[in-house]
């Protein structure tokens, strides 16, 4: 059991409470969406993760794995859709357009999965 430390405020001795220090991690965008949501909208979920220090982790997991999600699935939906390397030397704003529905298409799931929920 960790040892309580105290401060002198006045007439009073104040515990020196500080949550677990967490190494600092740098986060991409779903990151930092999540953070936002869950500081925004889950404020139980954001607090208890702050405190336990757990909250960089969580966030780390959630950049890794919604990245590896958009990957998996815009490749899947190009190869559904026909967006070959043909079709990008053919027509490169035909495939460039398409990329782009993919990619937009596939966030949407990302966001809904696993950031804001």
């Amino acid at each position: 059991m960790a040892e309580i430390t105290y401060t002198r405020q006045g007439d009073y001795n104040l515990p020196n409470l500080l949550p677990p220090q967490e190494e600092p991690v740098p986060h991409g965008k779903y990151a930092l969406l999540r953070r936002k949501f869950l500081k925004e909208h889950r404020r139980i979920t954001y607090t208890n993760l702050l405190t336990s220090g757990k909250l960089s982790r969580h966030l780390a997991e959630i950049q890794q794995t919604a990245q590896r999600r958009m990957e998996q699935m815009v490749a899947q939906m190009a190869k559904e859709n026909g967006v070959t390397e043909e079709l990008k030397e053919r027509d490169q704003m035909k495939w460039v357009c398409m990329m782009n529905n993919l990619q937009n298409a596939a966030e949407e799931v990302v966001l809904a999965e696993l950031i804001y929920n």
